[in-house]
């Protein structure tokens, strides 16, 4: 054990431990272990309900959520002490399901301040830009975007693609995409879904949260991870993706046996997706 955990050190490497996590007094998260290398592109697929926001949310530090057991590490060392700011500094990142405006802060503005933040350089206007064009380049996304209010009158595929430009520029270790895929017509997935696939390489591990397969068409991950009622009930290959269309969430939950917990009390909306 201490030989894996020094191995981990060494490495950009997720790990969750036994994590269990309440909302408003409701257990969503029921023990979840998971591990995602550097390197590596991980899916979690689910139905609605199953707790995947609500780990991507507590592995960044988002308040709200009260963790009963388990730990999550980076690098081999615990997070859970940190702020989010700290996590992304280490070298996390979170693209949101539901990006939100900001309005009077221009795009190119919000990156510049948050590349100095995360990285904590000042780096130059010039060179700033110099950076961020080379990676709107690679990516497809116009001047024109980067010039408007953060997600201010912006359509679903332009609020997904500033997130995947955010990606880019800040260059993390490990990113976290909670349902990049939710609310894009086909054109629009598949746009962003190939911004996502220049960025995959040896530099970045993914965690991509999906509850749809049609993402993973173009995206093919080394492991993909079947969540329901707050457990991870089953792991595999891109082959498990083929499955899932065919059988759906409820011929597999049938198949493995599974037993869901009856509606009870009501958590916010979205807090268990």
């Amino acid at each position: 054990m201490a030989q894996a955990t020094d191995t981990l050190k060494d490495t950009a490497t997720l790990e969750v431990r036994g994590l269990r996590v309440e909302v408003q007094g409701k257990e969503i998260l029921k023990g979840i272990d998971l591990v995602v290398p550097q390197g590596e592109v991980h899916a979690i697929m689910g139905p609605n309900g199953s707790g995947k926001s609500t780990l991507a949310n507590v592995i960044m530090g988002r308040p709200g959520y009260t963790v009963t057991a388990g730990e999550v590490l980076f690098k081999g060392q615990s997070i859970m002490s940190l702020k989010p700011d700290q996590r992304a500094q280490l070298g996390l990142f979170l693209a949101f399901q539901y990006p939100t405006e900001i309005p009077g802060v221009s795009v190119v503005n919000f990156l510049r301040s948050a590349y100095n933040a995360v990285k904590g350089d000042q780096i130059s206007a010039l060179a700033f830009r110099k950076r961020m064009k080379e990676k709107m380049t690679m990516l497809g996304v116009e001047d024109a975007m980067v010039a408007r209010y953060v997600n201010q009158g912006f359509s679903g595929g332009e609020k997904k693609k500033n997130e995947i430009l955010q990606l880019a520029v800040l260059e993390p270790e490990i990113a976290i995409l909670d349902e990049t895929d939710s609310g894009l017509d086909i054109d629009s997935l598949k746009a962003v879904a190939n911004g996502i696939q220049q960025l995959i390489g040896p530099n970045l591990g993914v965690l991509l949260i999906t509850h749809y397969q049609r993402i993973l068409n173009y995206i093919t991950p080394d492991r993909i991870h079947v969540m329901m009622d707050g457990r991870i009930v089953l792991s595999g290959g891109p082959e498990l993706a083929v499955r899932l269309e065919q059988q759906g969430y409820e011929g597999v939950r049938k198949e493995l046996g599974i037993e869901l917990e009856r509606a009870g009390d009501k958590t916010a909306k979205g807090e268990t997706r």
